[in-house]
């Protein structure tokens, strides 16, 4: 039985918008990077996404701060995150630990 996940927490039609770009482009680095990926074709179809993704990102922010929400609510957004899978998605992003002891 997969255990219930806590809610997500209230969020602005923009800030949900922004966790899910920033979440998009997170998978599209992870697949990208060079210490992780195994085939020079997807990470090429990677890149090529990660623009569109990267503007959708530019028009969350934008959005948000037109709209006068200046502030980065960060604990709010690290809990969406979170809820999200954030945690293993952005892990693809570092460099792995080397193995040599």
């Amino acid at each position: 039985m997969v255990p219930e996940l806590p809610p997500l927490p209230a969020l602005t039609r923009a800030e949900g918008e922004l966790v899910d770009a920033y979440l998009e482009v997170v998978d599209l680095l992870g697949r990208i990077n060079p210490s992780r990926s195994t085939h020079t074709y997807g990470a090429l179809r990677a890149a090529q996404a990660l623009v569109g993704r990267a503007e959708a990102l530019l028009e969350a922010l934008t959005l948000m701060h037109m709209r006068g929400e200046n502030e980065v609510h960060a604990d709010t957004l690290a809990r969406a995150l979170r809820v999200l899978d954030g945690e293993r998605r952005t892990h693809r992003v570092t460099v792995p630990q080397s193995r040599a002891s």
